[in-house]
């Protein structure tokens, strides 16, 4: 599914996703969980706003690259 992600902008483009969209909802990254990088692709997991994980990649391989909601897992309780 793709996502709208706006992300935070130092030492390098996009280092990391600080807010994303889906649909008209727009969540706030309270938290970059995990990340790691593969050959194509960076992939982030995060937990939002709503309290939800949710895993975001990156097509890192062509400049501008499109992103996708890959997982998502709603919080427990």
């Amino acid at each position: 599914m793709r996502v709208h992600v706006e992300c935070y902008s130092a030492y390098k483009a996009e280092e990391r996703p600080v807010r994303f969209r889906i649909d008209t909802y727009e969540y706030r990254v309270e938290e970059v969980v995990d990340q790691w990088y593969g050959p194509q692709d960076a992939w982030y997991k995060v937990r939002a706003d709503d309290g939800n994980l949710y895993i975001l990649r990156r097509q890192s391989s062509v400049p501008d690259g499109a992103w996708d909601l890959v997982s998502f897992r709603k919080a427990a309780g």
